[in-house]
């Protein structure tokens, strides 16, 4: 929302057998529009891909096809071990 100018934002969480999928997407038109040069700084979306390969996961993010923005993660997660 603070980037993309978005009205609202979805947030979708899956879990499967072995990964936590989480989803967010938004209706905003997505800050490059508004300063071309808006890459240059900061980590944002290259930190969320950074943060999810540092737990052995994958991060996907981009425009959607009718507008808005989507955000993509996979992380893996061991089960739990009793003691």
């Amino acid at each position: 929302m603070k980037h993309a100018d978005a009205r609202t934002a979805r947030v979708l969480l899956r879990w499967t057998d072995h990964e936590l999928e989480i989803t967010v997407t938004d209706d905003g038109h997505g800050h490059e529009e508004r300063d071309p040069g808006w890459r240059r700084g900061g980590d944002g979306l290259v930190g969320i891909r950074e943060r999810a390969a540092a737990c052995g996961g994958t991060a996907e993010t981009g425009p959607l096809p009718d507008g808005g923005f989507r955000v993509f993660a996979r992380l893996p997660y061991a089960e739990a071990v009793a003691a």
